[in-house]
């Protein structure tokens, strides 16, 4: 179990960047942890950046990102439109914007996905994150899907009630053209939220 203490060693306010390779993936993947985070941080700077999302999605990408960081005064997001699913064969380009970001900011966590995902697009960003942010503290986060590959994570963040429930109402309210898969639902959410809480011996 990880105390969200970003405070103690500088006195400044922390900085946090989270990565999400698709639009729903961080909220999915950490949700709760960028919950906890603005509500002991609020005058942290956050950097939110999600690689692929176009039309509906992207509107729903902003949607939720100013829902999760309403109350952050310094925020930046960003939304790109690389191709969803063709993450390897957009490695190069996603490197190089990745080295660009690097030069504009420099967060003391970076959040991004797990890098044994079996997801071709969240590995891919997982490495690159790795690769970039040599410098940084990076956490990683998963995501429940049809290929599997959870893993065993070894830092847990605890979540009060009143954040587990913002963020399955954030999820079903927000990602609209999701709802018609039968993975996304409040069940599997506080699922897997429930499996890591026994996991963390919580």
């Amino acid at each position: 179990m990880i105390e969200l203490d970003f405070r103690a060693a500088n006195q400044r306010p922390p900085r946090f960047m989270f990565i999400g390779a698709h639009c729903d993936d961080i909220e999915i993947g950490c949700g709760g942890t960028v919950i906890e985070l603005t509500r002991r941080y609020p005058d942290a700077t956050v950097y939110w950046v999600v690689l692929s999302s176009e039309g509906e999605r992207k509107a729903e990408a902003e949607e939720a990102a100013a829902a999760m960081l309403h109350g952050v005064r310094n925020r930046t997001v960003i939304i790109r439109n690389f191709r969803g699913a063709f993450f390897p064969s957009e490695a190069v380009a996603i490197k190089e914007f990745f080295e660009e970001l690097k030069t504009t900011c420099s967060p003391d966590v970076v959040f991004a996905h797990y890098r044994d995902d079996l997801h071709q697009d969240h590995r891919i960003v997982a490495e690159l994150a790795w690769n970039t942010f040599r410098d940084h503290v990076i956490l990683e986060y998963e995501i429940p899907k049809y290929d599997g590959g959870l893993g065993s994570p070894s830092v847990f963040v605890p979540l009060a009630e009143s954040t587990v429930n913002c963020k399955v109402d954030l999820l079903m309210r927000t990602f609209r053209t999701q709802l018609s898969k039968r993975w996304f639902t409040p069940e599997t959410f506080r699922g897997l939220m429930r499996l890591r809480g026994i996991e963390s011996n919580a």
